[in-house]
């Protein structure tokens, strides 16, 4: 009887869940590794928390609670597919599960890194993706966080973008104290602060005019107090000349004047910590618009790319996990959408991968009669640390050629019958073309200049 035709499924990716070629992939990965030897050097320990949390655990946060994903068993009886599980939209709400969790075993300050994706139930479209990674710091402490942790952030950043090399950067930094302490000493209720804040964020994106109107109809601000709050948001610059911007304004309130001091503290000490005033602005306009930050916070942008808007952000907050402690952990933390930025990148250029393979050395097979010959040679390599792949196929020379220059691999390393009868072997470069003939025993110490 004849094979029963078998149905063909048409193979699609599910979008917003980005995937990379070889050679992509290895860039990104190149990028993650910056990353985390940067959050390594500054003292910070790897975490990893599931990636399902409890429903009840993710909506604590509230306001997210349209783009979670859940988790459903669609062939199980219908009464037992729903699992009160989902996956986590970000790193924040499972580190403060894991910091309330573990309290009591673990060190305060706690100095920890997270890389991981996370997903969220986003409307796919450019630039926005339903799977991503992202790579968080935060330091948390018990009751007290010294604000020279805020000061340190900077520096991390700076190192970051630095070593990626892909271009100018300049990291925005503000206080939240100091518009909310302006706004609390002009008599505004509570209730109308987060909402004043939030619209102040806006201001680079949709300009003053439409921030004001925004302030003095949604909010029914007085106009006296929208201008003031205008003003100090369009004080910007470097570290001094805001300083003595802000010192300028004669305004007598406690929290107000702890923003400027924390802010003071933060400035102070940037040099010292690595970073240029090239690559800093302090920019008042910049309150991180959710209730979430109480205090410093961060956005850095590419020059020559400022419509890719903050590809890293973050600030102080009060209380990380309220919800699942009555213990005070206040922290500090920035975050990197590390698959967004490296989308753009990609497809404007900037990253322009190269070879799909990390193999430098490939083991061509002539004669299958020794091919423990050229295991050993292969396994000789590795143990020298050299990445080395062996071509397994059955395939004339110039095919094991072209494999090598497609993967980009450099070196080819050749032994045919009379090779073996000498005890020599053939190393072919193939970026130049050079063919040299090379003694077994000499085989490691001239192959590592070449890599």
């Amino acid at each position: 009887m004849p094979e029963k035709e078998r149905k063909i499924v048409e193979p699609r990716a599910v979008s917003g869940f980005p995937e990379w070629l070889p050679e992509e992939e290895r860039e990104f990965q190149r990028l993650l590794g910056i990353i985390r030897e940067s959050f390594e050097m500054f003292g910070f320990s790897p975490i990893e928390t599931s990636a399902a949390e409890l429903l009840e655990i993710l909506e604590s946060k509230g306001e997210i609670n349209k783009q979670i994903y859940g988790l459903y068993r669609p062939n199980a009886p219908s009464e037992e597919r729903e699992t009160e599980m989902a996956l986590h939209f970000d790193l924040t709400v499972p580190l403060a599960r894991y910091v309330a969790m573990n309290f009591d075993k673990i060190s305060f300050p706690f100095r920890r890194y997270q890389i991981q994706k996370v997903w969220r139930g986003e409307r796919p479209q450019k630039g926005r993706f339903r799977e991503f990674y992202q790579c968080d710091i935060d330091v948390v402490g018990h009751e007290i966080l010294d604000p020279l942790n805020d000061a340190e952030i900077p520096a991390i950043i700076y190192q970051i973008f630095k070593r990626m090399e892909i271009g100018e950067f300049v990291i925005r930094m503000s206080n939240r104290k100091i518009p909310q302490g302006l706004l609390e000493a002009k008599g505004v209720s509570e209730e109308k602060i987060p909402d004043a804040l939030r619209m102040l964020d806006a201001l680079p994106k949709t300009g003053i005019d439409a921030v004001r109107k925004q302030l003095l109809e949604n909010l029914a601000l007085e106009k006296g107090i929208v201008e003031d709050l205008l003003s100090l948001a369009g004080i910007s610059g470097s570290g001094k000349q805001v300083l003595d911007q802000i010192a300028l304004r004669d305004l007598d309130h406690p929290l107000f004047s702890e923003g400027r001091s924390e802010l003071g503290l933060l400035i102070r000490n940037l040099e010292a910590l690595g970073v240029p005033d090239s690559a800093f602005e302090i920019d008042l306009s910049i309150t991180r618009g959710l209730d979430y930050y109480t205090g410093t916070v961060y956005e850095t942008f590419l020059k020559d790319y400022p419509e890719l808007g903050s590809v890293c952000s973050g600030g102080r907050y009060d209380n990380l996990a309220s919800h699942f402690t009555t213990r005070r952990l206040p922290g500090v933390g920035i975050s990197i959408g590390l698959t967004r930025l490296f989308s753009y990148l990609l497809e404007n250029g900037v990253i322009k991968p190269t070879v799909p393979s990390g193999t430098k050395v490939l083991v061509a097979v002539l004669d299958r009669e020794r091919l423990t010959d050229y295991f050993k040679a292969a396994t000789a390599l590795r143990k020298a640390g050299i990445p080395t792949e062996v071509y397994m196929e059955q395939k004339k020379l110039k095919v094991q050629f072209k494999y090598a220059d497609r993967k980009g691999i450099p070196l080819v390393l050749i032994a045919g019958e009379a090779e073996f009868a000498e005890g020599v072997w053939q190393l072919k470069d193939m970026r130049s073309g050079e063919q040299l003939a090379i003694k077994e025993v000499e085989m490691i110490e001239r192959i590592k200049p070449l890599i």
